[in-house]
């Protein structure tokens, strides 16, 4: 069966240690959507964190799609125009709230346009600023949120060695009500329980009339397991941790060797 729709993961995966996307992966995207093959960039970033990689690859024409927050929202990149948003409700971020201080970890909220920044505890400002440039971060007091409020992603962002620790102190019922996903050394996303990338394949294949056995997933984190799990042709890069190479059919070359690229070529366009 034919490939009809590439979905691609950023950080480890498309762009090198530069974190930069090399000619040789613009390159076969470039044949790809010439070839009529969906390409679609799939992330936890906000939009507006990857337009500049999106306008690199010449993924903002009209019928152009991204996923972004760990596949919780579809957007034409043309636009910015959501076509399908899943938040958390505002009881959630309340509950994600007190178990941030609970475990003296900082919190953050994120929704499409600004990163709340809720109190900290004492001596721990959150590590987020150091990851996420795109937005700008607004302090918000927890006993005054609006009704409406959603929200698209939540995160511990803190000193790798404690945040591990911490995260074993997480109960269960946690892991039961909300989908935890680490997505760098230094950072725990909290998503809504229906969200991960794999759903968000489904999502696409729901849009774009593609069947799941005709789409092609390529990433290297655990965020990135369940679409791999998920697309017809799961695809690790050999920079890949250990679970997401596991579950791929394909191994490709690392992101520092365009591995993006050769997946494309072997697996899509020949």
């Amino acid at each position: 069966m034919s490939i009809k729709l590439v979905a691609i993961d950023l950080d480890g995966t498309l762009l090198n240690s530069n974190h930069e996307v090399s000619d040789e992966n613009k390159e076969a995207i470039r044949k790809a959507k010439e070839q009529g093959v969906k390409v679609v960039l799939v992330t936890g970033r906000p939009l507006k964190a990857m337009l500049h990689i999106l306008k690199e690859c010449n993924l903002t024409e009209a019928g152009d799609i991204a996923l972004t927050y760990n596949g919780g929202l579809v957007q034409w990149t043309q636009t910015g125009e959501s076509i399908r948003q899943i938040t958390f409700k505002k009881e959630e971020v309340i509950d994600i709230y007190k178990l941030s201080q609970d475990l003296a970890l900082p919190c953050n909220f994120i929704d499409l346009d600004v990163v709340h920044a809720p109190r900290y505890p004492e001596g721990k400002p959150s590590k987020y600023p150091e990851v996420m440039h795109a937005l700008p971060f607004e302090p918000i007091d927890m006993n005054d949120l609006p009704e409406a409020f959603p929200i698209n992603k939540i995160v511990y962002c803190w000193d790798e060695k404690e945040l591990d620790e911490k995260i074993k102190e997480i109960p269960d019922i946690y892991r039961e009500r909300y989908n935890l996903i680490k997505s760098r050394t230094n950072l725990l996303e909290f998503m809504p329980k229906s969200i991960d990338k794999g759903k968000g394949l489904d999502l696409l294949s729901e849009i774009l009339d593609i069947e799941i056995d005709e789409m092609m997933a390529i990433g290297d984190q655990e965020n990135d397991l369940a679409m791999v799990q998920r697309a017809g042709t799961g695809v690790a890069m050999a920079n890949a941790v250990k679970i997401v190479k596991d579950a791929a059919q394909v191994i490709t070359k690392t992101n520092d060797e365009h591995g993006v690229s050769y997946a494309i070529e072997k697996y899509v366009l020949n």
